[in-house]
């Protein structure tokens, strides 16, 4: 491997106001998408607007952060439409591909910075992760910030002691894990940095400083866990399978699994990020990088890693590893940088292509297909539809009680049927409930009339006292081909079984 210590005239320049103009630029086009966006409200996404009609210190499967952004949003536009429930995504990328400008600077002096600063801003704001997130609200576009901000204050304290930099630095991580858990995997990569490297040493005062506020920012959340069954935490163990017996399942499907999740992140952030990563990854393994590259690596590729084990032993969601690109983007625009202008303009290029297109495909959401006939974005499409109907059956059955038992469903029957004369609850099934809707508006003792029960498999009840109303299939969107039914059913047929 060649020293990545190569003439300066083998670089690409990028001055810091081209690389603000395409930063702002990127937004505003993401801004004025959103407004014309023709796709439904995602199930994550109406479950955390729902969320935020419903404020909490916690809730079933995520800390509650989310929420309090999209009800800040809604509250100053007066608004509930999607534009203004997605606003925050494109925001909150902006304010991290600034951070990340601020944050190259504070690591790399002179020079070196300077040249690098602009790179980073540039590259993560064309991440294709940024680029499908921000059309989409989601807990990684939130926390990703904080993580940033926290990063740029332990690189302040290995400089200097400073009281406010370490309540920044605790404040930050707090935030981080009130927005998501993920943060969590980050630790033992600062914990290796700091032992192993003097320059990534802080003060012990401040990270008690910080140790304490991030105690303080995060203890609501866990008392609400502590007086809520443990929900979340429940929640987490349940879709990461740690609980779960897989010994049925061979070594070669847990093997593809691991494979699987390290292919995902070439998509996540682009081939060429992705690529400079596992150089970077390589080059600490041989004794090639410096103190700066390694605390870079640590503060990024061990959470990959991590993450890469979860999906070879059990499960794990591509998206799970957003919390390493922060410092991640970091680490290959440097070495990028050191290496080749091609790599950060071939990166760029397959980026702003991404940046470009998606947007696109949201205002197109019912027209552009693939080959076999699907709508690109049949999962963003075709949900409000099921609602309408579900509301018409209803009205015309007359019966105002519209239960459910399926998330989805009922995550867009709340946001789509809000402020109409029905009551939504969702089906009790007993014993630990499935998601929030159970948890919190299953169909109450109280209700003992006819309902309108809505599922995608047929019910049965006593004496056959259910009465389908009507069958049918979604003509587009995620649930085409699934036949629903909506049966006239008493409330006692819905209760949970002994």
């Amino acid at each position: 491997m060649s020293d990545t210590n190569q003439s300066r005239t083998n670089t690409q320049t990028l001055s810091l106001g081209v690389a603000l103009a395409i930063i702002f630029g990127v937004t505003l086009w993401r801004v004025l998408m959103l407004l014309i966006n023709r796709t439904d409200l995602f199930v994550d996404e109406a479950q955390y607007w729902f969320w935020g009609q419903n404020l909490d210190f916690g809730y079933y499967s995520k800390p509650p952060i989310i929420a309090w952004v999209i009800r800040f949003f809604n509250i100053i536009s007066g608004s509930d439409s999607t534009f203004w429930i997605r606003i925050s995504a494109p925001l909150f990328h902006l304010a991290t591909a600034l951070m990340l400008i601020v944050t190259t600077r504070r690591l790399f002096d002179g020079e070196e910075g300077r040249a690098i600063a602009p790179w980073a801003g540039v590259i993560f704001i064309t991440l294709p992760a940024a680029s499908l997130s921000a059309v989409l609200v989601s807990t990684d576009t939130i926390q990703i910030l904080f993580i940033t901000i926290a990063i740029w204050a332990f690189l302040g304290l290995t400089r200097r002691s400073s009281v406010s930099e370490a309540l920044i630095l605790g404040i930050s991580l707090g935030l981080a894990f009130m927005t998501k858990y993920s943060v969590l995997f980050l630790l033992p990569g600062v914990g290796i940095a700091m032992l192993t490297l003097r320059s990534a040493r802080i003060a012990w005062r401040d990270v008690a400083i910080a140790a304490v506020v991030g105690a303080i920012v995060v203890a609501p959340n866990l008392w609400w866990n502590l007086t809520h069954d443990a929900a979340t935490v429940k929640h987490t163990e349940s879709i990461a399978r740690w609980s779960s017996d897989d010994s049925g399942t061979s070594a070669l499907k847990h093997l593809f699994n691991g494979l699987g999740f390290v292919g995902a992140q070439f998509g996540v952030v682009g081939p060429v990020v992705f690529f400079a990563l596992l150089w970077a990854t390589w080059r600490l393994i041989s004794g090639q990088s410096d103190d700066k590259e390694k605390l870079l690596f640590w503060l990024s590729m061990p959470v990959v890693i991590l993450i890469s084990l979860q999906a070879l032993f059990a499960k794990a969601y591509a998206n799970w590893a957003v919390s390493a690109y922060a410092a991640g983007t970091i680490l290959a625009v440097w070495l990028l940088y050191r290496l080749t202008k091609k790599g950060l303009v071939t990166s760029l290029i397959i980026g702003a292509i991404v940046a470009v297109v998606i947007p696109v495909l949201t205002v197109f959401a019912l027209d552009v297909k693939i080959p076999g006939g699907d709508l690109v974005m049949k999962r963003y499409v075709g949900r409000s539809i099921v609602s309408l109907e579900i509301a018409d059956i209803a009205t015309t059955a007359k019966l105002p009680d519209i239960v459910a038992s399926d998330r989805a469903i009922l995550a867009d029957l709340f946001y789509t049927l809000k402020g109409k004369p029905f009551q939504i609850y969702a089906r009790n099934f007993g014993g630990f409930p499935r998601n929030y809707y159970e948890q919190d508006f299953s169909l109450p003792a109280a209700v003992t009339g006819p309902v309108l029960f809505v599922d995608t498999d047929p019910i049965t009840c006593p004496e056959g006292q259910a009465e389908l109303i009507k069958s049918w299939s979604p003509p587009f969107g995620d649930m085409k081909g699934d036949t629903l039914h909506a049966y006239r059913v008493p409330a006692s047929c819905l209760a949970p079984k002994p």
